[in-house]
């Protein structure tokens, strides 16, 4: 298989199943049929650190979220005769329903969801569509992004950037190697990331464009591309953007003002400006919890939303912005290594693909409050007010959990025709006795390679390549005694 296929996971899969296998001994009937879950027990006993990880960092930016939500909207509300809880109990609400179906995906999501993959997308795009249905989508402020009635409404991009990931994880574990060759990649796996982006330029949502492309380059770097194939990718889709930014006033209109914002503190550049005044009169330690000025005023409804983290540097100061932050890297520290651990290449490519899709979405938010980058919409994962994001990044926790438990799906791959004569000759050399040296002064990662199968593998599979790695030499020796 190709060497992208075992860019993840060479040097931990391989310990993993050298340990269950007892050092090349056979397993026998009863130790093969326990040998899944006990590959699976093993893991989730090595993944432990990171699941709590994982989980801490999760729930510390929720108990966050449901502060700030109450502080960045209680004021608001209350000047525009509301009460100034209603935003607290939807926000509290929407977690407990993120929370069950956290848990429920972290018992055997992999595994529930990899079946649903292509009814998931085709539901996620026709919702998509549906926005700019009369009657059924929903307009704010010139944006058609949802679609519901009334207190029940739903913004279908982020059930589309979920199915997304899994999509993808599912084409690129089915054939590794077609991430070497453009016109193979992007039939279908390319033309439809862009469909799907284009269908979200016109509502528009450039913010979850943005993360759905990021997220699948992280995808796609994780199963091997070349960096050359990449860059005529990251080339492509930069034109478009361009030509997007041409064509649409209001896109050209929040690039200009995110070079000079105080230029159009007035017009275009009036979120930046005040979210930059709120992080500034906050400091080092900021003015106190509901102590902001800024998310009574000036961001209103924005406040519990796109820029609560300004709110957060207002009164929390700088370090709480930094404490914020900390907590993205410690979920990003541990997704990716959950996916450097995870037991098949299917599973890892969703891991990658759920940590890009939160830290992703985390960046694109703290740099447009803090003046990096334009303002594109993106809420702050866990934090910001919003039912659809909320639910469904606890639910790709709750997949990330179910990973790091041990739970995978096995997707055969389906190898190239010069590949596997290539593997007949190399069993051809072991089964005459040859085996295949590492010289003595060769490093660790060289030794696990040569001693490893060239590619994914489900779990019966790698035991039968080891029994007839390992079992051929050792009968050799046997015959030749």
């Amino acid at each position: 298989m190709a060497s992208g296929a075992r860019t993840i996971l060479s040097t931990s899969g391989h310990r993993r199943f050298r340990g269950r296998t007892g050092g090349g001994r056979p397993p026998a009937g009863g130790e093969a049929a326990l040998s899944g879950a006990s590959a699976q027990g093993q893991l989730a006993a090595r993944c432990a650190l990171e699941r709590s990880m994982l989980l801490t960092a999760t729930l510390c930016l929720l108990a966050v979220g449901v502060v700030m939500v109450y502080s960045a909207s209680s004021a608001s509300t209350v000047l525009q005769g509301g009460s100034g809880t209603s935003y607290l109990i939807k926000f509290s609400l929407y977690g407990v329903v993120g929370l069950l179906l956290m848990r429920f995906l972290a018992k055997d999501g992999v595994a529930r969801v990899q079946g649903l993959v292509g009814p998931l997308l085709g539901i996620s795009l026709l919702l998509v569509l549906a926005v700019h249905l009369p009657g059924i989508g929903v307009s704010v402020n010139g944006a058609r992004r949802w679609v519901g009635r009334g207190p029940i409404e739903f913004q279908p991009s982020e059930l589309l950037k979920l199915s997304l990931v899994l999509y993808a994880a599912t084409l690129l574990a089915s054939r590794p190697q077609r991430v070497h060759d453009l016109g193979e990649l992007a039939k279908p796996l390319l033309l439809v990331v862009a469909g799907a982006c284009l269908l979200l330029a016109t509502q528009p949502d450039i913010g979850t464009a943005l993360v759905i492309v990021l997220t699948i380059a992280a995808m796609l770097l994780a199963a091997g591309i070349p960096i050359r194939n990449l860059a005529i990718i990251a080339g492509g889709v930069a034109g478009c953007v361009l030509v997007y930014a041409l064509i649409r006033p209001y896109a050209m209109a929040r690039l200009t003002s995110f070079l000079n914002p105080w230029a159009h503190m007035y017009g275009s550049g009036f979120q930046e400006v005040q979210g930059q005044i709120a992080i500034g009169s906050g400091g080092l330690l900021g003015v106190g919890p509901g102590g902001s000025v800024q998310k009574a005023f000036y961001l209103g409804t924005e406040a519990p939303t796109d820029f609560i983290l300004a709110i957060i540097g207002e009164e929390l100061g700088v370090l709480g912005i930094c404490a914020v932050l900390s907590l993205y890297g410690m979920i990003c520290y541990a997704g990716l290594r959950i996916a450097g651990k995870a037991r098949s290449l299917h599973s890892a490519l969703i891991a990658v693909g759920l940590t890009s899709l939160i830290v992703s979405q985390a960046a694109l938010n703290a740099f447009a409050v803090l003046g990096l980058a334009p303002v594109t919409g993106v809420p702050l994962p866990f934090v910001s007010y919003g039912a659809s994001n909320l639910i469904v990044m606890l639910a790709g926790v709750g997949l990330l959990l179910n990973i790091a438990a041990g739970g995978s799906t096995h997707v055969r791959p389906v190898l190239e025709r010069p590949l596997r004569s290539s593997r007949s000759r190399r069993g051809a050399r072991d089964r005459a006795g040859g085996d295949r040296r590492v010289p003595a002064g060769a490093s660790a990662g060289a030794r696990i390679a040569s001693a490893e199968p060239s590619g994914w593998m489900d779990e019966q599979s790698f035991d039968r390549h080891r029994r007839g790695r390992d079992g051929g030499p050792r009968r050799a020796r046997a015959r030749g005694r």
